[in-house]
């Protein structure tokens, strides 16, 4: 039975816009040389090396010889007890466990050792642990006066954090002005996470004059660094024309490329594109596919779920070969 194509129905996905972007940043590998001050070479002088170019204990973490990475951060600390960076790196070595058995709250003693030092990396580690309680006592005061410290060094990862902790307005009331401060700063220093938040901010018009031409640009900015949540916000923003010139084929591509990444939002969406011919053509065997993937982690569409019920029974075995396929694949990209 043929059934008459809707309109797709790009609209914002709520869950996103509504709830900004409310998870914290995990403590990720921190980079145990950016703590060292760098001499400034004369004009005409060639740059010296970066420490994480010499230095042997950030070269052996680097390349997965943690043992090494941690003997040699202790040889250094030998030598000067207040190195910072090799401080730092301890913290980082029992924090994940790697050639050490994981101990949080040794990973909190090297941390706090080179956050009192200065370290804005150990500051930020340190910061966020006793935020989220991570091995140790929670700490909210202290996590945001750590964080604080590691933002006054422009540490991007901290001030996006810091923007988080405004929205969430001690859960009374959002304060989206100073959020949008913190992750304008951490988004010029190259911060994804904040691009986005921005760029929702700027949208709906929160603690920013509302521009969509702007908004636009941030998602379009943190999209090229292949943050997920942007580049199906953008591929919707360029689908509806909404602060950028509409392109219903690259929006389809957008959500083609987040689809994969299992972004159930863009799955449905694509869907739609799909089954409507909406930017790509028709292909219901396709739309049932990344239907059924969205439908499978509660992405209901009942006008998709009409589609694939009306599919002949040689369609639906196409349907679970591509399916079956999709799963093959995403197996095979995670070994």
């Amino acid at each position: 039975m043929h059934r008459t194509p809707q309109p797709v129905e790009m609209t914002a996905p709520r869950r996103l816009a509504g709830r900004l972007v409310g998870v914290l940043v995990a403590l990720g590998p921190i980079m145990a040389a950016a703590d060292q001050p760098q001499p400034k070479a004369a004009a005409g002088e060639p740059t010296a090396a970066s420490p994480a170019q010499v230095d042997l204990a950030f070269g052996a973490y680097q390349r997965g010889y943690y043992f090494t990475a941690l003997r040699e951060a202790l040889k250094r600390l030998e030598a000067n007890p207040k190195d910072v960076a090799a401080l730092t790196l301890l913290g980082q070595i029992y924090n994940e466990g790697f050639g050490v058995k994981l101990d949080l709250a040794e990973s909190a003693r090297w941390f706090r050792l080179a956050a009192n030092l200065g370290g804005r990396e150990a500051q930020f580690a340190l910061g966020m642990m006793l935020l989220q309680g991570n091995g140790i006592a929670k700490d909210r005061a202290g996590a945001v006066g750590l964080l604080e410290k590691a933002a006054a060094q422009d540490h991007p990862g901290a001030l996006y954090n810091l923007g988080v902790i405004a929205l969430e307005g001690n859960g009374v009331v959002p304060d989206y002005k100073t959020a949008a401060i913190y992750f304008d700063r951490a988004s010029r220093l190259g911060n994804s996470d904040a691009a986005y938040g921005l760029a929702i901010l700027y949208r709906e018009g929160h603690g920013v004059p509302k521009d969509l031409a702007r908004a636009a640009d941030l998602l379009k900015s943190a999209a090229s660094q292949n943050n997920l949540p942007a580049i199906v916000e953008y591929a919707l923003a360029v689908f509806n024309g909404i602060g950028v010139e509409a392109d219903r084929p690259a929006a389809a591509k957008l959500l083609l490329k987040a689809a994969w990444r299992n972004n159930p939002i863009a799955q449905n969406r694509l869907a739609r594109i799909l089954a409507s011919g909406q930017g790509m053509p028709v292909d219901q065997v396709e739309a049932s596919k990344w239907h059924l993937l969205a439908r499978s982690v509660g992405e209901q569409d009942p006008w998709l779920d009409g589609i694939f019920n009306s599919l002949p029974p040689q369609d639906r075995q196409r349907v679970d070969a591509a399916l079956h396929r999709y799963v093959d694949r995403q197996l095979g990209s995670d070994r």
